[in-house]
């Protein structure tokens, strides 16, 4: 859930009890796009609306406000109106004004907001990419509900609002700073948790001999893939462009399973003889591994709720059966990971 305090305009009519409402951050960031932008078309690129629903809901605020906040030339674009140009000025002199005060009231409704919905046994929503420790983890903490997505997903699901807390995993400095850089930027506080191995899962005994990447375009071998969007299936994506591999010489390369444990079982019952996992996986279903690469595994959320009790138990349950189990090692809260973050 987002909770957002800003200055709302409440407009009344003669003889009406119902009041219109406008909400001024909204139609202020509008009419800065349209300022640079200098067409109402290059504000809604900017903004990521459609160009129709602006024209209309422009044409509506005017209508209410009995002013032109957009001049219109035809072959010459918008300009912002001397009103419009009065309301940025105005509306951005006021947030700067009350905005500390602002932004302590938002924290303290977010966190009685969140000691209720925890009084209510509500549940967090987590998305994260698929791991086996996670899933335990949640399994034993009842004030949590899994969603198993890709990395990409889950992190999208959260900076829409659609999740509490997003899992996910990567193998390569240069990206985890980037998605690191967008999170912190979105409001967002990162949590390493910890690192596991990724590698190819062979059938028991290695009956194909085989050793590394290169592999998989052996036309007797038989692939069993993530989906897409996984952070391990960009993983793959990855190691193959690195040795210069072309996918479609491997065979089961658009195959797909949306879980470590489902490759296994994949393997398992001679649909396929390899597969790309965590090694823990490997070693509980007693099947061969072959090394590829380590990663490290986050969990982002909205600031306030890192501070909550129930997620500091999440936390610290990931770390404690990450630091006991095979294949795994814990990431405490003062790791030093400069090149990552």
């Amino acid at each position: 859930m987002r909770i957002q305090i800003r200055p709302t305009l409440l407009i009344g009519h003669q003889g009406s009890k119902q009041l219109d409402s406008v909400d001024l951050v909204w139609l202020v960031d509008l009419l800065q796009d349209i300022k640079k932008e200098a067409t109402l078309m290059g504000a809604a690129k900017r903004s990521g609306t459609s160009y129709r629903t602006l024209w209309n809901k422009l044409n509506e605020i005017e209508a209410l406000l009995n002013q032109k906040l957009v001049e219109r030339v035809k072959g010459h674009g918008s300009t912002v109106s001397h009103f419009g140009l009065f309301l940025i000025q105005f509306v951005t002199q006021m947030q700067n004004r009350y905005n500390e005060q602002t932004l302590n009231f938002q924290d303290a409704l977010s966190k009685e907001i969140d000691v209720y919905r925890l009084a209510q046994d509500k549940k967090w929503h987590i998305f994260t990419s698929s791991d086996p420790i996670i899933q335990q983890t949640v399994k034993e903490l009842t004030c949590f509900e899994l969603r198993v997505a890709g990395s990409g997903e889950s992190l999208e699901r959260l900076l829409n609002h659609e999740a509490d807390i997003a899992g996910y995993h990567v193998s390569d400095p240069e990206n985890s700073r980037i998605i690191h850089q967008r999170l912190i930027k979105a409001g967002m506080q990162v949590v390493p948790v910890m690192k596991r191995i990724q590698g190819l899962i062979v059938q028991k005994g290695n009956p194909l001999n085989l050793t590394s990447i290169s592999d998989l375009t052996n036309p007797k071998v038989r692939f069993i893939n993530r989906q897409r969007g996984s952070g391990t299936r960009l993983l793959l994506d990855s190691l193959l462009a690195e040795k210069g591999l072309n996918s479609e010489k491997i065979k089961g390369y658009n195959n797909e399973e949306f879980t470590h444990s489902a490759v296994a079982s994949t393997i398992l019952a001679n649909k396929a003889n390899v597969g790309i996992s965590v090694k823990n996986i490997a070693l509980e279903n007693k099947l061969g591994f072959i090394y590829l690469k380590d990663e490290l595994f986050f969990l982002a959320m909205r600031k306030e709720l890192a501070a909550n009790k129930e997620v500091g138990k999440l936390i610290s349950k990931i770390r404690n059966y990450a630091g006991i189990t095979e294949g795994y090692k814990s990431l405490g809260a003062k790791v030093q990971l400069h090149d990552w973050i």
